[in-house]
């Protein structure tokens, strides 16, 4: 199925723990993939928030490639379906290439179909001209077509 509009939301608020925890993360994993989610109330989809970012490990530890840890995702999925939350976002850094799904990370996009995918990149190229700070975008990835989600 071909998805012709954006499945929404159309921007989404990041909150600025969240954002800094992910930036330290992916600077602390360099040069490997850094990878987490983030904890929210219901789905971005359905409109909920981001509560909390969650570094996980990468059991692929890869330059090029993440793999949230299984001990780390089935003790987070037990979580936060006790806690009645979801993952809101699924996170992860790129080392050298833009924040924008590669055609890997859009083929594993399959299960939570609801969440976010955040990616951070730590290029210089990509870092934004006045401050800085690496490029970090949000999309939701439906159906193998990627819809950028405006991030504050």
């Amino acid at each position: 199925m071909v998805v012709n509009t954006h499945p929404g939301p159309l921007d989404v608020e990041l909150p600025a723990p969240s954002r800094e925890a992910i930036v330290a993360q992916a600077r602390a994993e360099y040069p490997n993939e850094a990878c987490g989610l983030i904890i929210g109330d219901r789905s971005a989809a359905d409109g909920g928030v981001g509560l909390r970012y969650v570094p996980t490990r990468n059991e692929a530890a890869s330059p090029s490639r993440y793999r949230i840890h299984h001990d780390d995702l089935l003790r987070l999925t037990i979580e936060t379906d006790d806690a009645d939350e979801v993952f809101w976002g699924i996170v992860h850094s790129h080392t050298h290439t833009p924040a924008v799904p590669s055609p890997t990370d859009i083929g594993l996009a399959t299960i939570y179909r609801d969440a976010l995918y955040l990616l951070i990149s730590l290029s210089d190229d990509e870092a934004d001209p006045a401050t800085g700070a690496p490029s970090l975008r949000a999309w939701r990835i439906v159906d193998g077509e990627i819809h950028e989600v405006g991030l504050s």
